[in-house]
């Protein structure tokens, strides 16, 4: 935590190698605290290039190669007044749905906010007890979807969740 008592984390997902190029000047610019990567990286320097901006905290996906990485990682960030347990993995849902084993491993784990990539599809959504987290995709662009990256923004009241643009780095909302 920040001696003001906030904490602010990147979230990235699916950079299959080529993530957009203003995706460093845009997650430089909001200067996170930590970077997690839900997944499908591509080539390590990918993870190399985001470790110059914050440490980062990945998750292996079903592109990927390294058997470094964990399928699965659980991060506590514990705050005064505050506690959120981050279940980062790379599937976890099934069209709009949270899969149930996801659920069953995220409740064993006690999280509450499970963070995944592999659809491309940024969204926000709460399931099973659960608040779900997709940062969309920072890699080429996938149809008509957007390239965008998360935020999770921790203050001493509360957690809240958002998307950024990589293109315009304006907030991204579903249109």
């Amino acid at each position: 935590m920040r001696d003001d008592g906030t904490l602010t984390i990147a979230v990235v997902a699916d950079s299959h190698s080529h993530p957009h190029a203003a995706t460093h000047d845009r997650l430089t610019a909001i200067a996170p605290d930590a970077i997690l990567h839900a997944g499908d990286i591509g080539d390590d320097r990918v993870i190399d290039e985001l470790t110059e901006i914050a440490p980062v905290f990945v998750v292996r996906g079903n592109i990927d190669t390294r058997t470094t990485f964990p399928d699965v990682l659980t991060i506590d960030v514990v705050a005064t007044e505050l506690r959120l347990r981050i279940f980062l993995t790379h599937i976890a849902v099934n069209g709009p749905r949270l899969r149930a084993d996801v659920a069953r491993m995220a409740l064993a784990e006690h999280a509450n906010l499970v963070v995944c990539g592999h659809s491309h599809v940024p969204f926000i959504a709460q399931e099973r007890g659960l608040t779900v987290f997709n940062p969309g995709s920072i890699g080429p662009r996938r149809l008509h979807l957007p390239i965008v990256f998360g935020t999770i923004a921790i203050t001493p009241t509360g957690v809240r969740l958002a998307h950024v643009d990589c293109e315009t780095g304006q907030r991204w909302s579903p249109p």
